[in-house]
């Protein structure tokens, strides 16, 4: 597909070629940072992750971030091998090796460690969990003039009984298939929808519409509760705009005045256009120019 865009897209920069990959407490070049076969992450997408951003030297919403790692390890019992401190440590450790002062993405990655046979049964992971730290220099695309396009999907975001789309689980299927199904419509990224019909999120970030200069977006129920969501939905309470977390439809995203993505990695990325219908002007709206420079003043960016 021509024009391609992602929510997801960077700068490209050559020192990412020779980064140094944190593996179960050793620093190794890239090309030499492998976990086990018998993983089970590799073999059954069994883990937790956080993304997390690196503004003047410092991990944005870090304490949150490491919160929602404890919380999603507990949930699927899993035991997080290191403390607080430990990670903030690896996360340090890290930073200083590849040189990183700003504009760093790192992935933090915690698995149930690796198998014995290659079964699901948990028990099977005996030797322990996997933690792996990815850090890349990175620089998001600048999407302001002209965001992405979104496509309906009929993956929707499952009840919390299948899969709660809270857990920050390695298990992204049902959303790869909806970024595929986006892909072949002509899109860039896939718009899901809940069990009852209404729109949920994206396969990769939270989503808000702005009509009539307030602020919506989605319940929450099935869809990660974001950090950077929520630190939009703050930004704009304290600015005076309106927050409406509430049920809405495919109708009313079709004639918002704006829309736009959350996300750790692209912070606010706006929308172009839902199922071939323009969204504004095609860029990045007033309100969500505000919020971005909220978000930026707030970050450090």
């Amino acid at each position: 597909m021509t024009g391609h865009r992602s929510s997801h897209d960077a700068a490209h920069d050559p020192r990412n070629d020779t980064i140094l990959i944190w593996v179960n407490g050793r620093l190794v070049p890239r090309d030499q940072a492998v976990v086990s076969v018998y993983d089970s992450g590799f073999m059954m997408g069994d883990g937790i992750w956080e993304g997390l951003r690196l503004y003047q030297g410092r991990w944005a919403f870090l304490n949150q971030h490491l919160d929602r790692l404890s919380e999603g390890c507990r949930a699927i019992d899993l035991h997080l091998p290191m403390s607080r401190d430990d990670l903030i440590a690896a996360l340090e450790e890290t930073r200083v090796a590849n040189g990183m002062e700003t504009d760093a993405h790192a992935r933090l990655m915690v698995t149930r460690g690796p198998k014995v046979r290659p079964f699901q049964d948990p028990r099977l992971s005996r030797s322990g969990p996997t933690v792996v730290i990815i850090m890349e220099h990175s620089v998001p695309i600048d999407r302001s003039a002209q965001g992405i396009r979104l496509a309906t999907v009929p993956n929707i975001r499952p009840m919390p009984m299948a899969q709660d789309a809270k857990l920050n689980s390695h298990s992204k299927l049902n959303c790869i298939l909806a970024c595929i199904a986006a892909q072949k419509a002509g899109a860039d990224e896939a718009l899901m929808l809940d069990p009852h019909g209404f729109v949920a999120t994206t396969n990769g970030c939270n989503f808000f519409i702005v009509r009539r200069r307030e602020l919506w977006t989605s319940t929450g129920d099935y869809c990660m509760n974001g950090i950077t969501r929520q630190a939009v939905i703050d930004l704009a309470h304290g600015d005076g705009i309106t927050v409406r977390e509430r049920n809405f439809s495919l109708v009313d995203a079709y004639s918002a005045d704006e829309a736009f993505l959350t996300g750790t990695f692209g912070a606010q990325t706006p929308v172009a256009e839902i199922d071939g219908r323009r969204i504004g002007d095609g860029g990045m709206g007033p309100v969500t120019r505000r919020l971005r420079d909220l978000y930026k003043a707030k970050v450090g960016a």
